[in-house]
C-alpha cells in the first residue's frame, strides 16, 4: 500500500525541483491513479519495468509485464516478422499489447485512466562485442480518458562499452518517454530533449522518430530532426524523398553512397547536375550494383566555413530548400569531410563518392582548418580517402568559381587557374608544397571529373 502522504511530498517535489531524476519520474508514474499501462521488452533485459518496480507502487501503474525472448514464441504472440529488431516488430508489440489492454480493462477503468502501452527490441552488446547495438523503441499512450491513442517510435543507436550500461541507458531512456507522453502540457519538437535527461548522446542516440494521433499530428518531421541534430541528441538524421525521418542504418546499409555537403545558403547552390553527373560516373565505374547507389545532400549544423553560429531558423530555411525537389537528405553536426566518411563507414563499406563543385574541392585544401588534427591536412586527407572513397569534382564556369570563393570569403592565393573556360581539377594548380598533395591524390585515381 503506498503511503498517503507520497502523492503531497511528490506533488511539492514537482514545484520545487525542474528536473526529476529517473527515480523520481518512476514513481511519479506509479503513484499517477489515471496511469495504467503495459511494459514488453525484448532485448537489453527488462529495465523499463525494472524501474517501476524499483521505486515502489507499480501495482498503481503497471498491469503487465512481459518479455517474449524466444524468437518462436515472439512470432506466436506478435507474428512473423523478418527481423526482430526492427520498427516492424516493435509496431506490431504495440498494436498487440494496447489491443489486449483495452480489451480487458476499458469497461472497468476507460472513464478515468488515460492507458498505455510501452515497447521495445533492442540489440544490446552481444558477448564478443562485433554487433551493431540498436533498437526501437514504441510507446503509445492517451493524453485524456477514452481518447484515441497517440504513438512516439524512435530508432536508437547503443553507444556504452557494455551489455550492463546499455541496459541501464534503455531503461532510463524508457522511463524518460513515458514521463514525457504524460507531464508535457503541449508538444512541440523540443519535447524529444526530454528523453536524455540523466543521459547525453555518447550513450544513446536518438536517429529517427516517428508520431502520429491526435496529439502529435502536428509535428513537423523537419522541425523534429532539426530538434535531434541541433539539440545534440543525434549525430545525424535522414529525411527520405518525402520529407520523412528513416533510419540511416536502414537506408545506408551496404549500399554505395554519393554525397554532396553543401551551405545551400542561396537557392543558386542546388546545382541538380552535381549528383546527376556523379551518379553517372559512378554507373560506368560499377554498372550492376547489388543496391542502387544513393545520392544524398548532407547539411551541416556546424560547418567548417561556419561553424554554430548560424541561428535554428535559418538552417530549417536551407533545410526545407532542399528536401523540397524530393532529395534524400543528411542533416548532421559533422564538421568535416573526413568525419562524413566515419559516419557513413558505421553502415556501409560499399563505394563512397563526395560529389563537388571545383571551389568546394579548393577549400578541402585549406591547411587551417585541420589545426586541431596532429597530422594536420595530411591526417585529414588520410581520414577522408578511407577504403574505396573519391571525390568526384565538378567542373565549374569561372564566374560560378570566383563568386562561391567571395560568398566564403576564403583566401584562394594557394590557387592558380590555368587556361580559360570551366574551371576543372586539370585546371587547377596549388602552391608548393600543397601542390605535391593535389597531384598525389589526383594521380591515384582518388579525385576524377565525372564525365
Amino acid at each position: 500500500m503506498i503511503p498517503a502522504g507520497f502523492p503531497a511530498i511528490l506533488a511539492a517535489m514537482s514545484t520545487e525541483t525542474e528536473e526529476f531524476s529517473t527515480h523520481q519520474k518512476a514513481l511519479a508514474i506509479n503513484l499517477d491513479r489515471g496511469i495504467y499501462g503495459t511494459v514488453a521488452e525484448i532485448g537489453a533485459g527488462q529495465e523499463v519495468a525494472r524501474w517501476f518496480f524499483r521505486v515502489g507502487g507499480a501495482a498503481g501503474s503497471i498491469a503487465k509485464t512481459m518479455s517474449a525472448y524466444d524468437m518462436q514464441v515472439s512470432d506466436q504472440i506478435y507474428g512473423k516478422s523478418g527481423r526482430y529488431v526492427s520498427r516492424q516488430r516493435v509496431e506490431a508489440m504495440l498494436d498487440k499489447e494496447y489491443r489486449l489492454l483495452c480489451e480487458r480493462l476499458g469497461d472497468a477503468l476507460e472513464s478515468h485512466t488515460r492507458f498505455f502501452a510501452f515497447a521495445d527490441t533492442v540489440a544490446a552488446r552481444n558477448f564478443t562485442g562485433t554487433n551493431d547495438c540498436h533498437g526501437w523503441i514504441g510507446l503509445r499512450f492517451q493524453t485524456v480518458p477514452g481518447g484515441e491513442p497517440n504513438d512516439v517510435i524512435l530508432h536508437v543507436n547503443m553507444l556504452d562499452r557494455t551489455n550492463l550500461l546499455q541496459q541501464e541507458a534503455l531503461g532510463i531512456l524508457g522511463i524518460n518517454l513515458i514521463y514525457a507522453a504524460f507531464h508535457t502540457p503541449e508538444f512541440t519538437p523540443d519535447f524529444l530533449h526530454e528523453l536524455q535527461d540523466d543521459l547525453n548522446s555518447s550513450r544513446v542516440e536518438i536517429d529517427m522518430v516517428h508520431v502520429s494521433g491526435p496529439a502529435l499530428e502536428h509535428l513537423d518531421p523537419l522541425e523534429m530532426g532539426m530538434s535531434l541534430v541541433h539539440g545534440d541528441l543525434a549525430l545525424a538524421v535522414m529525411f527520405g524523398p518525402d520529407g520523412q525521418l528513416e533510419p540511416p542504418n536502414e537506408v545506408i546499409r551496404k549500399r554505395s553512397v554519393i554525397v554532396e555537403r553543401g551551405l545551400y545558403q542561396h537557392h543558386t547552390e542546388i546545382d541538380p547536375e552535381v549528383l546527376a553527373s556523379a551518379h553517372r560516373q559512378l554507373h560506368r565505374e560499377l554498372p550492376d550494383p547489388e543496391r542502387e547507389p544513393l545520392p544524398l545532400m548532407e547539411l551541416s549544423v556546424n560547418n567548417l566555413r561556419e561553424g554554430t553560429n548560424i541561428d535554428r531558423d535559418e538552417y530549417m530555411r536551407r533545410l526545407r530548400a532542399i528536401t523540397a525537389p524530393g532529395h534524400w537528405v543528411l542533416l548532421t553536426r559533422l564538421r568535416h569531410s573526413y568525419n562524413l566518411t566515419d559516419y557513413l563507414r558505421r553502415y556501409s563499406q560499399q563505394p563512397l563518392r563526395f560529389a563537388m563543385g571545383t571551389s568546394t574541392l579548393a577549400m578541402l585544401f585549406a591547411g587551417e582548418y585541420y589545426a586541431q588534427l596532429p597530422g594536420g591536412l595530411l591526417e585529414a586527407t588520410g581520414k577522408l580517402f578511407a577504403d574505396n572513397v573519391k571525390i568526384y569534382a565538378h567542373p565549374m564556369s569561372p564566374e560560378a568559381f570566383d563568386a562561391h570563393m567571395t560568398a566564403a570569403e576564403f583566401d584562394s592565393s594557394f590557387l592558380t587557374v590555368i587556361d580559360d573556360g570551366d574551371v576543372s581539377i586539370e585546371k587547377m594548380e596549388l602552391q608548393r608544397p600543397l601542390g605535391l598533395l593535389f597531384r598525389y591524390v589526383k594521380e591515384a585515381g582518388w579525385i576524377v571529373t565525372p564525365g
